[in-house]
């Protein structure tokens, strides 16, 4: 798929999201990269690593968030991508569920939206969507974590919001799929949609999956968001084996690298599945 001026081989190859929250209080690194000049060295050192695209979020969404203005929101991340895209040609998507923000961010030069509600939340925001021609990230998300069938339920619901993109005009080489995880579900939930996440690729589209510092790999090793890089790191290898498309995250020079091992390794891997009976 294309995204921006950048074609992305989706069949092929997991490609790295970084991460900047422009923000003061996300969870792992609110505050840190709210001025511009500190997001711009953010941005040149995650380049440095080996980042392929560029996430920029403007309202924390961590467990618990209070939302803000959607002016509030724009003053945060609108200059931040006109900045980005006047310095470097990398992909810009901006992390929001208001259409108003996205179409701001479009203007600035955003290439693409990621909706952590999946086009549910505001009703203006596949038309802008489909209106600007960007590329779109449909995350799963729910008002409840009440599941009969879960992974059908989650798949149901991630076809809703195809169902609401296409009714737009947003067409299908636009569309990515992100199973939602640290939204809507308990930790045994989480911890499937991490490791299944490839799972959605079956549905015709390619898999983003964003698991970095979150709480679920938290409970697991019992360390804080600043030292939870391992397990982020064996949630990017999964990704790799299920052919995901693209891993959002804060560490960029060290998913790279895991990435490209996991790559490597990748076909001896498929081949050797069934050794040991």
């Amino acid at each position: 798929m294309k995204i921006g001026a950048k074609h992305f081989d989706t069949a092929a190859h997991t490609y790295v999201m970084g991460i900047l929250n422009v923000t003061p209080d996300s969870f792992s690194d609110g505050g840190q990269w709210n001025r511009i000049d500190a997001a711009l060295r953010h941005v040149d050192a995650m380049l440095a690593a080996g980042m392929d695209l560029l996430d920029i979020g403007g309202e924390s969404t961590r467990p618990g968030y209070e939302k803000i203005p959607d002016e509030e929101e724009i003053s945060r991340v609108a200059p931040v991508i006109h900045a980005v895209k006047a310095r470097w040609e990398v992909p810009v998507c901006v992390d929001t569920y208001k259409g108003a923000v996205a179409r701001a961010a479009v203007e600035a030069g955003a290439d693409m939206v990621n909706d952590i509600w999946g086009l549910k939340h505001d009703g203006d925001m596949a038309a802008v969507v489909a209106q600007s021609g960007i590329a779109c990230c449909l995350m799963h998300n729910r008002d409840n974590a009440a599941y009969g069938d879960f992974w059908g339920e989650l798949t149901a619901d991630l076809m809703q919001s195809v169902d609401i993109a296409r009714r737009a005009g947003i067409s299908d080489d636009k569309i990515i799929l992100d199973p939602g995880v640290g939204f809507a579900k308990n930790q045994a939930q989480n911890l499937q949609a991490a490791a299944q996440a490839g799972r959605l690729g079956a549905l015709g589209f390619p898999v983003l999956l964003g698991t970095s510092r979150k709480s679920m790999i938290g409970q697991v090793l019992q360390r804080p968001a600043g030292e939870r890089l391992e397990g982020t790191l064996a949630t990017s290898v999964l990704a790799v084996l299920g052919g995901c498309a693209f891993v959002r995250v804060h560490d960029v020079a060290e998913n790279k690298r895991i990435i490209q091992m996991t790559e490597a390794m990748r076909p001896f891997w498929k081949e050797g599945r069934g050794y040991g009976g």
